[in-house]
């Protein structure tokens, strides 16, 4: 572990304890690579293991070809699930657990069996998958005015937040992944449409991306797990007072509420 990585992962903590973002990584060190930003993460997250935390799942960010092409990337990145970020369907966040938050409609994964790369392909994760269900992502950034590069967002857990689970399960067998629609409203106004395509033409590609590329660091995705498979649509700023909704066909709806 190096100097730098300790360095990085305490500054990052303490944007998240203190709620106060701090300048990109990458501005101090415009040479940081996505290698490097990953072991910042996982310094982050043994930390909170060592606190008591437990791993739950993982999420998978920049699948869409509009955030891949913002941040010059041609791949996604990801982020780890803990238990204290689950937010019960209907439930409220106080805009004091998450900086900078904003909402992305997503399908949930929940397996059945582990996956372990590097040759997982969609069909293994059909197979392993026990049930599907909708899912909000509250994205925050550590970063100040969300001011970053693929290397800032790695390393601060992929912009992880705090997700909710909703809707019914649903088998996957029983649904068609690549086109199943997504409304997403704002205090009961329309505000993105999305469908299962959107995220690297099949959610469930997504998750396979995610157990190879774990792979190479010996991580594997694990039986009981949540796999949040990417975004359907643009993020939505998130302020107090807000409600939103996602609603998927045959999968139900999710719904999340914002307090000061």
């Amino acid at each position: 572990m190096t100097t730098q990585t300790i360095q990085f992962a305490d500054q990052l903590r303490e944007a998240e304890v203190t709620g106060v973002g701090i300048a990109p990584l990458t501005s101090v060190n415009p040479d940081l690579t996505p290698v490097e930003a990953y072991h910042i993460q996982l310094e982050n997250i043994q930390r909170k293991l060592d606190a008591g935390q437990k791993v739950v799942g993982k999420k998978i960010g920049l699948t869409s070809l509009a955030m891949q092409k913002l941040l010059g990337v041609d791949e996604p990145d990801y982020g780890h699930l803990l238990d204290s970020m689950v937010v019960e369907n209907g439930g409220t966040v106080s805009m004091s657990q998450i900086l900078q938050p904003r909402v992305e409609g997503e399908i949930a994964f929940i397996l059945k069996k582990d996956l372990i790369g590097p040759n997982v392909t969609t069909l293994d994760v059909l197979q392993a998958t026990k049930y599907i269900v909708p899912a909000l992502e509250i994205v925050g950034s550590r970063v100040k005015d969300w001011k970053i590069k693929l290397p800032d967002t790695i390393a601060d857990n992929a912009s992880s937040g705090l997700y909710v689970l909703g809707g019914k399960p649903t088998r996957i067998e029983d649904v068609n992944l690549e086109l199943l629609g997504m409304v997403l409203t704002k205090n009961g106004q329309l505000v993105n449409t999305g469908v299962g395509a959107a995220a690297l033409g099949n959610p469930a590609t997504c998750v396979a991306w995610l157990a190879n590329k774990l792979s190479q660091f010996d991580i594997p995705l694990r039986a009981g797990e949540v796999i949040l498979s990417g975004a359907l649509s643009a993020m939505v700023v998130a302020e107090p007072g807000d409600t939103f909704t996602a609603r998927f066909a045959h999968l139900g709806q999710v719904t999340v509420n914002f307090e000061e």
